[in-house]
């Protein structure tokens, strides 16, 4: 179905929303306007249902124009036409990467609800209301997104920047390259643009587009519908506010089954639909669905407020594993029956009227005394979660008591025992007892050490270099003398 194509979609009636009576709201649709977009999101909204299923079905992108078949017929889809057909600016960034940090930071401050500069990895209730519904329109009308719609990212709020703080962006570059990645095969890209593409195709006389229809009231954003819009807002922000410290109690206290049983008691989808449609045209099946989970809520928490609330306020209750050691021991013993013998030992022992604490159910009647190999195996057969918790917060472990070396790095390692001398003598040549003494292991040289000795060994050396020259010299001049007289 064509609808899919435009589920989550949103458009502008410009006319509409630039006569409202919010300043905010208005000053956020001038900064569309001026930022050129007013031509690509409030141009007529009318759709051709058959045109667009077989459009998406056919397209492919080849040269950087997008290529499809409409009913048999060639439509081409460049760049320049998608850019005069919507009059979108061509001067500026393509690309969000481009985006001034300082422009982002700034934005960052301006849409915030509390002044101080939002987190990016946040949800879209931290900034002021006119740029909430920016944020969808930059989700659902520009990017085109799937997925959750109140979680702000890098990519959404890049583009909010550029609308916020007047930057100049080449809307021609950048949403002809979204209208690419919706017909690329294995894109992630989700299908959208249901209004421009079915405007563009009007524009090939050839190629029968079937009949129209009227686009969806509830998702043109209109005088109306904006006003629907921060009406549901603030009362979720309000109850965001006011029942977050709630929301925990009540799964604890309330069982499934509970909550089953007032969702039961909520107002069908149809009733609520019927009722938007007398008060105003009808609004998404999300609406609706918020509706009732609001009335759910709302009943949840008045069937857990307290009926006087002027009376005194009610004490939370307390575990007994969340009791100090000591005050679990008086307890039991002050808990524990009381056993009184009987006249024969063939009636049953008795046990006094005792009143059990508050979650402890209290003992009629006991047959025998519980023996200590009872304990025992009920010991043992509890798992290793349950004596885990059975253990008082209070009691010390016995690992705690003890004291713990605490290893520094960087520091050298000390072994008891253990000194620089030993490790010299575990380096040295080991000897075999047998051998000890009986040769020595170096001779000692005679000269070494002996200045005179060396001075005059140096001499002869030198001596002994100069006669070996003198003979080699010689026996060159003889060798000479004897080739010339043979010739």
């Amino acid at each position: 179905m064509a609808s899919s194509l435009y589920s989550n979609a949103q458009h502008v009636d410009f006319e509409s929303v630039l006569g409202m009576d919010d300043p905010g709201m208005v000053s956020m649709f001038e900064a569309l306007t001026a930022s050129g977009l007013r031509g690509f999101l409030g141009c007529p909204a009318t759709v051709y249902e058959d045109a667009l299923v077989n459009f998406f079905e056919n397209a492919y992108v080849r040269n950087g124009v997008v290529i499809s078949t409409v009913g048999g017929q060639l439509v081409e889809i460049s760049e320049k036409l998608f850019a005069e057909t919507f009059e979108l600016p061509i001067d500026g960034l393509g690309d969000l990467s481009e985006m001034p940090k300082d422009a982002i930071f700034d934005a960052r401050s301006i849409v915030s609800l509390s002044g101080e500069p939002i987190n990016l990895s946040g949800r879209k209730n931290q900034m002021k209301m006119p740029f909430r519904l920016l944020c969808d329109i930059v989700a659902k009308a520009i990017s085109v997104k799937a997925g959750s719609f109140n979680a702000i990212t890098v990519e959404k709020f890049s583009l909010m920047t550029a609308v916020v703080c007047g930057v100049k962006m080449n809307w021609e570059k950048f949403l002809f390259g979204v209208l690419k990645k919706m017909v690329t095969a294995g894109s992630k890209q989700a299908k959208g643009f249901a209004i421009q593409i079915s405007l563009l195709l009007a524009t090939f006389p050839t190629v029968e587009l079937g009949e129209s229809s009227e686009f969806p009231a509830s998702k043109i954003l209109s005088k109306k519908t904006v006003l629907r819009f921060v009406s549901i807002n603030a009362r979720d922000g309000a109850e965001e506010v006011t029942g977050a410290a709630k929301t925990k109690a009540v799964s604890k206290k309330r069982p499934a089954a509970d909550l089953v049983d007032v969702a039961e008691e909520a107002i069908p989808i149809q009733q609520v639909a019927e009722q938007l449609d007398d008060e105003e045209p009808r609004c998404s099946s999300a609406d609706a669905v918020d509706l009732i989970i609001q009335q759910v809520l709302d009943e949840t928490r008045a069937a857990d407020a307290p009926a006087d609330t002027a009376g005194p306020a009610v004490t939370e209750e307390k575990h007994w594993f969340d009791l100090p050691y000591d005050d679990i021991v008086k307890q039991w013993e002050a808990e524990r029956p009381v056993v009184t013998a009987s006249d024969t030992e063939d009636e049953d022992i008795a046990t006094e009227d005792v009143t059990p604490a508050v979650g402890v159910q209290q003992v009629e009647e006991v047959e025998a005394p519980i023996s200590a190999e009872d304990v025992l195996s009920a010991d043992e057969q509890m798992s290793l979660d349950d004596i885990l918790l059975s253990i008082p917060v209070d009691i010390p472990l016995p690992s705690t008591c003890m004291e713990v070396t605490k290893i520094k790095m960087g520091q050298m390692i000390k072994i008891p025992g253990v000194t620089e001398k030993t490790w010299f003598l575990k380096s040295l040549p080991r000897i075999p007892a047998d051998d000890k003494g009986k040769e020595i292991l170096v001779e000692k040289d005679p000269v070494k050490g002996n200045p005179a000795k060396e001075h005059y060994s140096l001499i002869c050396a030198d001596i002994d270099l100069l006669v070996d020259l003198r003979t080699k010299v010689i026996d060159e001049v003889a060798t000479i003398q004897t080739e010339l007289s043979l010739r």
